[in-house]
């Protein structure tokens, strides 16, 4: 249900947001259901042709590269990459992330890109709710530049909502070969208050879902020709480790896990 429907006698607090949470996440599911399959393609095409997908984001679209990066029931061909790789592995002083206008610094996308070491096979997310950051953009341009398949996670709502900022005249998701549109309303603030401004974020929660949704597609995909996909299990049940460390093997050296 958009904002503005909402009933003037619903009570602010906990049900409200799980109520407004649930018609999001149907709106999400209802959305996506073609850009899903397009983006489980990719990824499986990604990940049969020993592919790695890697996952960028700023700010809080970082949680949703996490979901797609490194954790227990997901692919093990994944890799995220982060400002602070600038630092971790690209030997800049940490003093750099300090900087408010790192995002915006000319060739940074070129520098995470080259630190990702990624293959022509490899696949890019880049995930970002509005859409528009220079950084998000100059990153979506280098990644088709170089020949990669593209997945977008944006709100589309947000995003052809806000004026287009990069120099280009271009959103992600006018560059990628598939959009998940996780249905966040424009500020992303799902309930809102009495006296003007939103409560309750909801891109991370959608996001998710749609990670979720694409990893489980592009496996069915796998198995149904005749691949054995690539799983982590949890590091925490007994011969996890091990397992995963086995998995790992065949991509050495091609795992970044935000700096590590």
């Amino acid at each position: 249900m958009p904002q503005s429907q909402h009933s003037p006698h619903a009570q602010l607090g906990a049900d409200l947001f799980v109520e407004q949470g649930r018609l999001a996440f149907e709106r999400a599911v209802a959305a996506n259901k073609d850009s899903v399959a397009a983006a489980a393609r990719i990824v499986a095409d990604c990940v049969a042709a020993d592919g790695v997908v890697h996952a960028f984001g700023t700010g809080h679209s970082q949680a949703a590269a996490l979901e797609i990066a490194g954790r227990a029931g997901g692919l093990v061909p994944t890799s995220r990459m982060s400002l602070a790789d600038l630092v971790l592995r690209g030997g800049e002083d940490r003093s750099v992330l300090g900087d408010p206008l790192l995002e915006r610094s000319p060739g940074l996308a070129a520098r995470l890109y080259a630190l990702a070491t990624p293959r022509p096979q490899d696949v890019f997310v880049i995930i970002s709710n509005s859409g528009v950051n220079n950084s998000i953009v100059d990153m979506a341009l280098h990644v088709k530049s170089a020949g990669h398949r593209l997945i977008a996670l944006t709100s589309l709502e947000h995003t052809n909502s806000v004026p287009a900022l990069h120099s280009s005249g271009k959103r992600l998701a006018d560059l990628a070969d598939a959009v998940l549109d996780n249905c966040a309303p424009t500020g992303d603030a799902l309930l809102p208050l009495p006296h003007g401004g939103g409560l309750c974020g909801v891109s991370t929660l959608t996001s998710s879902l749609l990670v979720q949704m694409t990893v489980a597609e592009a496996v069915a995909l796998l198995i149904a020709e005749g691949h054995e996909p690539p799983v982590y299990i949890s590091a925490n049940v007994p011969g996890g480790y091990d397992r995963n460390a086995v998995l790992e093997a065949r991509y050495e050296g091609r795992l970044h896990r935000g700096g590590h």
